[in-house]
């Protein structure tokens, strides 16, 4: 099979083999900030508890070091010393203080992770299906119509986000973590539900694999006609571009994603962007560019974070750019209930306000946009806006998506609240409970 865009610019000689930082790092890159030892230590506390790990791209194109910590992309993938309660903090830095026994500190560590929601939205409880002799290990089956999975050898990224709901997937504890590895068994499931039409490879990120492992995962469900779209959710984009562009595997990438359109399925890459310099880099417009060109898709989505995006202009700045790249702007999520999440959530009423702002500014084209949105136990719940019913001043809301798929579409009404950050702070208006309550 020939590629339609096998002509490369100048743009691929650039590329560099991918590089890793971890925790053991930090050290040296917190000092490259300007931090001093008391905040370096601090750091190294909260990275016991919370994952680190970036990359030489991220590192050298993407933070601007003259303005660390405060540049945006570096609060994007350091941990902050004051991310965790300051007891938290403060016990682990001793632990480190006096190289306290390795079993000691991640003891200490493991105990405040279990006060962070490591697993939000009863991911575990009801979203693992039941099936065959047990439950399925790496799905989960939230929507009828969309199935989520979790390949074991996706379970990390090129870097992680310092503000990631997924982050329990990094820290080490089996307990924590969600993979399977089982192609067969995640076939037999989608033809016994055959409702399913969409399935969302997700992790981690499953452009962590090379192509012959993500091909053992995918060429199975081109045979099954129920599967109408195919999703790939992934940071590679933002964090390495390369990988479509110049890694050695970058042309059987293309080729698998042609394979997928030539079956008659939608590709669609699920791509986080979350600041508009991670748009920049001519690296990226020519990934985008290669992805497209094989007839995927490139859906763009993000959480609004607090001090890395909390502004409509950079909203508008990604949705404007995204949609002059051929990408499609897709959802704005709100921070999820999960990990340090007071640290980067914004108040629903000033995500609103953001939100709004922003899409007034944008053409219709990019109005395909929609948030913000919080991923919630009961489904995909949108904040609509602000208004005034009978003298109350309410939340208008609704679900996108639902596990009870007759509440999709349907407006309800929250009290309105200033200082609310998520849907478990609202109180219904109007009636004693929400629809979802019934």
């Amino acid at each position: 099979m020939t590629l339609v865009n096998d002509a490369v610019p100048a743009a691929r000689s650039t590329g560099r083999k991918f590089r890793a930082f971890t925790a053991q790092h930090l050290e040296e890159l917190t000092a490259r900030a300007g931090l001093s030892p008391g905040d370096r230590l601090a750091t190294r506390a909260v990275a016991t508890v919370l994952p680190f790990r970036t990359n030489a791209y991220v590192l050298d194109e993407l933070i601007d070091w003259s303005a660390a910590p405060d540049d945006p992309i570096y609060r994007l993938v350091f941990p902050q010393p004051d991310m965790l309660p300051a007891a938290d903090v403060a016990l682990l830095s001793d632990l480190l203080r006096r190289d306290a026994p390795r079993a000691e500190v991640e003891a200490a560590a493991h105990a405040v992770r279990m006060r962070l929601n490591p697993h939000p939205a009863g991911q575990l409880e009801l979203n693992v299906p039941s099936f065959g002799d047990g439950r399925v290990p790496g799905m989960q089956h939230k929507y009828d119509e969309t199935v989520l999975y979790f390949p074991k050898q996706g379970q990390t990224c090129h870097a992680y986000c310092t503000y990631c709901f997924r982050w329990a997937q990094f820290v080490g504890d089996a307990d924590l973590k969600m993979a399977g590895s089982d192609v067969e068994q995640l076939v037999s499931y989608l033809v016994a539900h055959p409702r399913v039409t969409s399935v969302l490879f997700t992790g981690g990120d499953a452009m962590i694999m090379g192509e012959p492992v993500l091909r053992r995962y995918v060429e199975p469900l081109l045979a099954l006609d129920q599967i109408e779209s195919i999703r790939i959710g992934t940071k590679s984009l933002a964090y390495w571009p390369q990988k479509f562009v110049t890694d050695p595997d970058a042309d059987a990438m293309l080729r698998l994603f042609e394979e997928v359109v030539a079956a008659g399925k939608n590709l669609a890459f699920m791509a986080h962007f979350t600041h508009p310099r991670e748009l920049e880099p001519l690296m990226v417009a020519e990934a985008c560019r290669r992805i497209r060109d094989t007839g995927a898709v490139i859906r763009t989505q993000a959480p609004l974070i607090r001090s890395i995006n909390d502004s409509a202009a950079a909203w508008e700045t990604m949705w404007r750019t995204q949609t002059r790249m051929g990408l499609v702007p897709y959802y704005m999520f709100v921070e999820r209930d999960t990990g340090p999440r007071d640290y980067f959530a914004v108040p629903l009423a000033r995500a609103h306000e953001i939100f709004r702002d922003a899409y007034a500014n944008v053409s219709g084209l990019a109005r395909t946009v929609r948030g913000p949105s919080m991923s919630a136990t009961p489904g995909k719940v949108c904040v609509d806006g602000v208004t005034e019913i009978n003298g109350e001043k309410v939340f208008v809301l609704h679900l996108i998506q639902a596990r009870d798929a007759s509440l999709v579409g349907r407006p309800f009404f929250a009290r309105y609240d200033p200082e609310a950050i998520w849907l478990d702070d609202l109180r219904p208006a109007f009636t004693d409970h929400f629809p979802f309550a019934e």
